[in-house]
């Protein structure tokens, strides 16, 4: 009886004690959930800003809808941001690493979805899927379309189309880490989940000061392409939406013939050198004030991402000629590379209908959909560095089989990468080409050729825009059901995030609530 009752408030302590770690447990959730929400605000605060220049467009041009569709959301965003950024500005919830992912990917899905509104309220994409397809295409920078006739839509809903990618290029996150400290947030804990490449390189000591430097340069070079076609002849709205969609190599354009609208050759150059450089990783062009335009091309990735792209151009530019009974070399040269850089950028710019080019010069251009553009930069794909690093994994491997005993370390601009970096990077392969077969199973489910499917996966996953056959140049993706458009707009947004930052939603470990990192 005695130990009984011994027992007894020793029990009621343990109680107590659980009691208390779940109240613990429970104000922590409630203030994480209140620092995220007041991040969305700030978001959307953002979002409704950004409408206000096609709202002014809109008005200039008397587009009535238009007009009346971005004023509610504007109103709607900047109200609901106001609240969330308003009630919750007390919270003060320190982020961990592995809550960063789950923010970005909020992030996106809501800027989707937001971006969709003005499309529907106007009447011009009136269905949801289809809706969400083109804001999820334009924020991903992916440049699919749903639309038979662009040319067709008012000027204001096309520039908030194009101004997504703009917004979309750089980071949404991105831009907010720029901004976010002042609240109490750790930016780069948030922008570490979105940032693209194997290794998130810094210029700058402050995440948030990296992130208006490389910012700078964004703008930098949005201005200068900008005035760079005016002085080409282009108005200054066709200047600026095909500058936001070279610059976040995003590639949706005003009109049904993309560039080749304009049948310009120097239109032409200057848009393939500003997707080629949108493609570099903006991080270098800060070292270029430093160390010279030379610091550029001493870096492994920008040296493999540019022999990539003379290698492919020459070969197809050589291939066409010759198929084509040795005629107009110099025209077959200008679209080849044209097209080679508009792909490897996943940019997504044609100018010429290459869906109609001989099998060899497809399959150079398909191969170039599994590459991209460099780490840190605006472009998608699995990364020129991964590539790079993949290909000496082979390298290695095969030394291996004939030197066992031989040491080969693993090299990237003179600095030898661990196993872990190296593991990490063949893991990322291995995932993107599963999940770029899934979403090939999964489209196939409308019954369209083996080309259009494997197409479309690969063009959403890479964030490219066209692909082949059905959904090449001068198609698009209206004839998807819309079971098909809402898997190819994951797609678009898992591939923008790098797989992981989405993936790891679904994993039972992501949502232990005992693992603290």
């Amino acid at each position: 009886m005695l130990q009984s009752s011994a027992s007894s408030p020793d029990k009621r302590a343990c109680g107590d004690l659980r009691s208390d770690l779940n109240l613990q447990k429970g104000f922590i959730m409630f203030q994480k959930i209140g620092t995220v929400l007041k991040l969305e605000g700030i978001m959307l605060l953002i979002l409704g800003a950004s409408m206000s220049v096609p709202l002014l467009i809109a008005l200039i041009n008397s587009e009535t809808s238009a007009a009346r569709a971005f004023a509610i959301v504007i109103f709607l965003c900047i109200f609901t941001g106001f609240i969330l950024r308003r009630f919750f500005n007390s919270f003060r919830y320190k982020f961990k690493g592995r809550d960063g992912f789950f923010i970005v990917a909020v992030s996106w899905f809501t800027a989707s979805a937001v971006g969709a509104a003005p499309f529907m309220i106007s009447g011009e994409i009136p269905g949801f899927f289809d809706a969400f397809f083109e804001s999820a295409s334009g924020f991903s920078t992916t440049g699919s379309s749903i639309l038979t006739d662009v040319e067709a839509l008012p000027r204001s809903i096309l520039f908030w189309r194009s101004f997504t990618h703009w917004l979309g290029g750089m980071g949404i996150i991105v831009f907010i880490t720029a901004l976010i400290p002042a609240f109490g947030i750790n930016g780069q804990i948030v922008a570490s989940a979105e940032t693209t490449g194997p290794t998130k390189n810094k210029i700058l000591a402050k995440f948030s000061d990296n992130s208006k430097e490389v910012y700078r340069v964004y703008i930098i070079m949005t201005g200068a392409e900008t005035l760079l076609l005016m002085l080409g002849g282009l108005p200054i709205y066709d200047a600026l939406i095909h500058t936001f969609g070279t610059v976040g190599t995003g590639g949706l354009s005003i009109y049904n013939a993309s560039i080749g609208h304009y049948n310009n050759v120097y239109v032409e150059i200057v848009v393939a050198v500003f997707m080629f450089l949108a493609a570099i990783n903006f991080n270098l062009f800060y070292m270029v004030k430093k160390r010279g335009v030379l610091q550029i091309f001493k870096d492994e990735e920008t040296k493999f991402y540019t022999t990539v792209t003379i290698s492919a151009g020459l070969l197809i530019a050589v291939y066409n000629f010759i198929s084509d009974s040795f005629s107009q070399f110099g025209e077959k040269l200008l679209n080849s590379f044209f097209q080679v850089i508009s792909i490897l950028t996943t940019t997504g710019y044609a100018t010429d209908d290459y869906d109609v080019w001989p099998t060899f010069s497809k399959m150079v251009l398909f191969t170039l959909f599994f590459i991209g553009g460099c780490s840190s930069s605006t472009a998608g794909g699995i990364k020129g560095v991964r590539v790079l690093i993949g290909l000496k994994i082979i390298r290695r491997s095969i030394s291996l089989k004939v030197h066992p005993s031989r040491i080969t370390p693993i090299t990237l601009n003179e600095s030898e990468l661990s196993s872990g970096t190296a593991i990490k990077i063949s893991n990322f392969i291995f995932t993107y080409l599963f999940v770029f077969f899934a979403g090939t199973v999964l489209l196939s489910l409308n019954g369209f050729d083996l080309m259009t499917n494997v197409s479309a996966a690969a063009s959403c996953l890479g964030n490219i825009g066209p692909g082949f056959n059905l959904v090449g140049p001068t198609m698009n993706f209206s004839m998807f059901s819309w079971f098909s458009k809402f898997v190819c707009s994951i797609l678009m947004i898992i591939g923008r995030l790098e797989l992981y930052t989405v993936l790891v939603l679904f994993s039972k470990y992501y949502w232990n609530p005992n693992r603290t990192r």
